[in-house]
């Protein structure tokens, strides 16, 4: 099962968010994978297959091994839908 990390910078508020909206949208592609949301800290040392987060996080995140997709608007589930569609395998 892919790993998918949802990163913000404390880990809490819109990491959680765009965790749950990543969840359904994956769903939506009949797509399995275990989504956890975490912070940036963390996210560093973690193992994941990719990584959903905002822009100015994704440039802290380039030297990781996952595939980094930026997601401008967290609650925009047309956008999420698209970039799972483009980007996940």
């Amino acid at each position: 099962m892919k790993k998918v990390l949802t990163v913000c910078g404390l880990g809490q508020g819109t990491s959680l968010i765009l965790k749950m909206n990543v969840e359904q949208a994956l769903a939506d592609n009949d797509y399995q994978a275990d989504v956890e949301n975490t912070d940036l800290s963390a996210a560093s040392s973690m193992n994941a297959d990719y990584i959903f987060t905002s822009n100015e996080i994704a440039e802290s995140l380039k030297e990781h091994s996952a595939k980094v997709i930026i997601i401008n608007s967290f609650f925009d589930m047309e956008e999420i839908n698209e970039a799972i569609q483009q980007n996940v395998d």
